[in-house]
């Protein structure tokens, strides 16, 4: 058993093909920064909307733009994504020979480039947009006065009927893939770096050197004359390279404080974190009381802040305390992510359905 133990080490160590906590580490890396960042824009915007609720409306849009810039960056100069290259990898064109490797200063080819960027950029984005969209069905099945035709209710029903099996089958295709990498069965522990043609491994001494060489190269090499559009293109691509170097070094400096917030405001932790921040439930504001001549709210107080109408479902936004009508209010808030008495940052499940008696 020793043996086959040290055999299997000396293979992997021979074939350099990272370990699995390795790899699943710098898969979490990324995904822990995504949440952190979006709680620092949510309080932000929270705290002025006026100034920052847009950063609040496009994070998806904003967060995917950095991203790619980001990434970008780093597959086309050290041959690997952001957090691959914060834990020492890089990634192998498929079919490439220890001998015929490329140094990681090299980049992937266009090919393999741009397959990366797909499956680390695009991918994600359109699967945040897709569980939003799923969401938004679910409470619009579950909330809405006025069903939709027969149709459409049947084909968005299957819908969401089908998309846990789906996403069960996505998941599952991962981590069969995982086990068959911890095994040795495999060499990519992602399914997603197989279709780009790529496999992970460590950075060599000749990588390393060479990544320390290549700024200082950089900075000696004098640039022949040129023409105008060429230096235009020059300049252009010497910006996006420096928002990236940017975006880069800040995160790899703030990496460890982001990956703290995410922890800290998980689920796991909102009990302690309520425990010793909770506080009394703060008056609604001066300036919009109903005795207020705010030209936002009307005077009396059975009837809709939106259609002016006497309110028919009453529905209250949890985030302001306001009551509104149901349908007034649902559609305002998809659309606007917003309170529309106060600004605040708000989204559908803050909506609370309010039963009289009668009812």
């Amino acid at each position: 058993m020793a043996e086959h133990g040290a055999h299997i080490a000396t293979a992997a160590v021979a074939d350099d093909q990272p370990s699995i906590f390795e790899v699943v580490a710098q898969d979490s890396l990324m995904t822990a920064v995504r949440p952190a960042l979006q709680h620092v824009v949510k309080v932000l915007a929270e705290s002025n909307p006026t100034h920052y609720g847009f950063l609040w409306r496009w994070f998806d849009e904003i967060f995917t733009l950095l991203d790619l810039l980001l990434q970008q960056h780093y597959l086309s100069r050290t041959s690997a994504s952001f957090s691959e290259n914060f834990y020492g990898l890089k990634r192998i064109v498929m079919g490439d020979t220890h001998k015929s490797q490329r140094l990681a200063t090299a980049g992937l080819p266009k090919k393999q480039l741009w397959k990366s960027i797909m499956f680390l950029v695009l991918l994600p984005y359109l699967k945040v947009k897709l569980e939003k969209l799923v969401a938004s069905l679910r409470e619009e099945d579950e909330y809405s006065i006025h069903p939709p035709s027969s149709r459409w209710k049947r084909f968005y029903r299957a819908f969401l009927a089908a998309y846990p099996f789906v996403n069960m089958a996505w998941e599952g295709w991962f981590l069969v893939q995982q086990l068959r990498y911890i095994l040795g069965k495999a060499q990519h522990h992602s399914p997603l770096l197989r279709l780009a043609g790529v496999r992970l491994g460590r950075l060599t001494d000749q990588d390393i050197q060479a990544l320390e060489r290549k700024p200082a190269e950089a900075g000696v090499m004098q640039q022949p004359d040129r023409s105008v559009s060429e230096k235009i293109k020059s300049a252009l691509k010497k910006a996006v390279g420096g928002v990236a170097l940017s975006l880069s070094t800040g995160l790899s400096v703030g990496v460890f404080f982001l990956q703290f917030l995410d922890w800290w405001y998980s689920s796991e932790n909102q009990e302690t974190i309520k425990s010793l921040t909770a506080l009394p439930t703060p008056p609604p504001p001066v300036h919009l009381d109903y005795n207020s001549d705010s030209p936002l709210l009307p005077k009396m107080k059975t009837v809709c802040p939106l259609c002016r109408k006497t309110r028919v479902n009453d529905t209250v936004l949890a985030t302001s305390g306001y009551v509104f009508c149901y349908r007034c209010v649902f559609h305002y808030v998809r659309s606007h992510q917003a309170c529309p008495i106060t600004g605040y940052p708000t989204e559908v499940q803050h909506l609370i359905k309010l039963y009289s008696p009668e009812n």
